[in-house]
């Protein structure tokens, strides 16, 4: 059997239930304050002259985890210790910035090579010119501010959290299937979709949501910080979102195969999920009041 993750101090059946009850309080309001900005997203038409106020709940939905982690820690922990806000070492903030980008241009690459969506030359010109230097550091960085807001719910306190009184194997599962959840209303009655019917989107979305889940879990327990899944959500979400699509000839097979409800990236990022959750074995003890 799989040991749990922290210190011995989560054998206690009152620890193992303290942390239950918290868990589930942040979920809780996690969920209902993100039901505001699904509600305001599902009747608001996606058309261009509702683009700042859905950008607005966009923004607002994702920094729902964060804010539930905040009142959750205030009202059980009477502080805000836990979360991970240590940087950590170089090695981890490299891989954090790093792995998105090479699993993006592992995925692209594959398309422009086989001809599935080809390079787009002329776009490429524009992309790497000094000019586009500032426009893409600004959306890097919109990125990374919006991807803040989920992971300091989801890893910097849902992971650690569930460390107190489970094992990795579990730990991991429980808070991608989460957060795979929490993504589905915006799917379903939003526009955070992708090409084709919706059964298609949520086919390739929830393995590849599941897979990143892992994958993610084992970096911030690995590292300590829950910067280094900041950077990696706010990366991949440039990169997948903008950088990558623009160097891209837009073509019905491509449309099917790449993006985050992309074919490629399901079946990637669940092979990948399957090494990190190999190496389970040499992730540290967590702390009794987590990282």
């Amino acid at each position: 059997m799989e040991s749990p993750a922290p210190s011995g101090n989560s054998g206690s059946p009152s620890v193992q239930a303290g942390a239950r009850v918290t868990v589930l309080t942040f979920v809780v309001l996690t969920f209902a304050f993100s039901s505001v900005f699904w509600y305001l997203t599902a009747i608001t038409p996606p058309v261009p002259e509702n683009r700042n106020l859905l950008l607005v709940c966009t923004i607002g939905v994702m920094w729902c985890p964060a804010l539930a982690a905040v009142i959750t820690r205030l009202w059980f922990q009477r502080n805000l210790k836990g979360f991970g806000i240590r940087p950590g070492k170089p090695v981890w903030i490299l891989t954090g910035v790093l792995l998105p980008v090479a699993a993006g241009l592992i995925m692209f690459g594959l398309a422009w090579i086989s001809n599935i969506a080809p390079f787009n030359s002329e776009n490429a010109a524009i992309v790497f010119s000094l000019a586009f230097i500032p426009a893409s550091l600004y959306a890097i960085a919109f990125n990374l501010f919006a991807a803040a807001g989920e992971e300091f719910g989801w890893r910097g306190f849902l992971v650690p959290e569930l460390g107190r009184f489970s094992g990795f194997t579990t730990l991991a599962l429980i808070s991608a299937a989460i957060w795979t959840a929490w993504h589905i209303p915006l799917i379903l009655f939003g526009s955070y979709h992708g090409t084709g019917p919706a059964w298609y989107s949520l086919a390739v979305f929830i393995p590849s949501v599941m897979g990143a889940g892992i994958i993610l879990a084992w970096l911030r327990l690995a590292s300590g910080s829950v910067w280094v899944a900041i950077l990696f959500h706010g990366f991949w979400n440039y990169f997948i979102q903008v950088f990558y699509p623009s160097l891209t000839v837009t073509t019905p097979a491509g449309s099917m195969m790449l993006g985050e409800f992309g074919w490629f990236v399901a079946i990637f990022y669940v092979l990948l999920a399957l090494i990190f959750w190999h190496f389970r074995d040499r992730l540290p003890k967590l702390p009794a009041e987590g990282l």
